[in-house]
């Protein structure tokens, strides 16, 4: 405890002393204010307007709730995880000494431990549209990248494909999921299937939906690659691959990590909607299960997820932003 305690006053130390720092010359001091202070006063007047609006909203379950509902029904979202994990945890730690007992009767006894049967909690339904939603786009990814560069580098093959991007693009997932559900109930047929057919059906309308982004944006920079470079690799009678490696990837990554980030973005937001429809155990689930449950606690629980939703929506670009700047030569 003394050394945690002599770590925080360290810490509130040097973190005083560089606002301090920070804030002796004006220039910085204006800098702080605009990118911290101007942000927290937009949420704050945000959840003001809200708080004063929401109570003249009625609804068949109630007034539409404010902010002070929604952070309780947070808190009560993550006890209900917290009970539910340890329920999970007798329920395994029940199998493993019955299983010891067994094995200590007949040491060649088959014993295996079961899952907890319970429902996922809505933070595990967050890992798992986290899972389904990465995955849609890894696979979005792996098609729209080289084809992209495929499309740039060769005027024919762009002028083949392009009108076929031009009318797949605009479709709505709500179009491409009863095709994709019927595709995978047709195909994907096991007795032991390794994922689930809602997975696969929510995983593979994100990656229809979302490939377009990247797919344009690749070719589109891929056409763009200063002419004299590619003056140099011809000149230096560079290999096709070295090529793409050396010239045609570093200038074109710019713009395919604008393709990227557009296109996880509307891969998190289709991903809701499919599943809903697939019945896919994530957030969209969720959404439509609280929404069919009507209790008084089901507009508040709904708004949790919708925030949790922009937030996480928030921190992917983020995080593929930073990726770019350790990525992209000019930055």
């Amino acid at each position: 405890m003394t050394t945690l305690s002599q770590t925080s006053k360290s810490f509130t130390f040097h973190w005083l002393r560089n606002m301090a720092s920070t804030l002796s010359s004006p220039a910085e001091a204006r800098e702080l204010i605009r990118n911290l202070m101007l942000p927290v006063t937009g949420i704050l007047v945000f959840l003001v307007l809200w708080h004063l609006a929401a109570p003249q909203v009625q609804t068949s379950l109630g007034a539409f709730p404010g902010p002070t509902d929604v952070w309780e029904q947070s808190g009560q979202l993550w006890q209900e995880h917290r009970e539910q994990r340890a329920r999970a945890d007798k329920y395994i730690a029940m199998q493993e000494e019955r299983n010891a007992r067994i094995l200590a009767d007949n040491p060649e006894a088959a014993v295996r431990i079961r899952g907890y049967p319970g429902a996922p909690t809505f933070f595990d339904q967050i890992i798992t549209s986290l899972g389904t939603v990465l995955a849609g786009f890894l696979l979005a990814t792996a098609i729209a990248v080289p084809l992209g560069i495929i499309i740039g580098l060769n005027r024919h093959v762009n002028a083949a494909i392009n009108p076929l991007i031009q009318v797949f693009k605009p479709v709505s997932p709500l179009a491409w999921l009863p095709l994709v559900t019927m595709v995978v109930s047709a195909t994907y047929v096991s007795d032991d299937p390794m994922f689930e057919k809602s997975f696969l059906t929510s995983m593979f309308t994100v990656t229809l939906c979302s490939l377009w982004p990247t797919l344009i944006n690749t070719s589109v920079g891929v056409g763009a690659v200063d002419p004299d470079l590619l003056n140099v690799s011809r000149v230096l009678r560079l290999s096709f691959w070295t090529h793409v490696r050396k010239v045609v990837l570093p200038s074109a990554v710019p713009m395919i990590f604008t393709g990227l980030r557009v296109s996880l973005g509307i891969a998190w937001m289709v991903l809701i909607a499919a599943e809903m429809l697939a019945q896919s155990p994530g957030l969209g689930k969720f959404v439509w299960d609280e929404f069919q449950n009507g209790s008084s606690q089901s507009l508040s629980r709904i708004m949790v997820a919708v925030i949790a939703i922009g937030l996480i929506g928030f921190l992917l670009d983020r995080i593929m932003l930073k990726i770019q700047q350790r990525v992209a030569w000019d930055q």
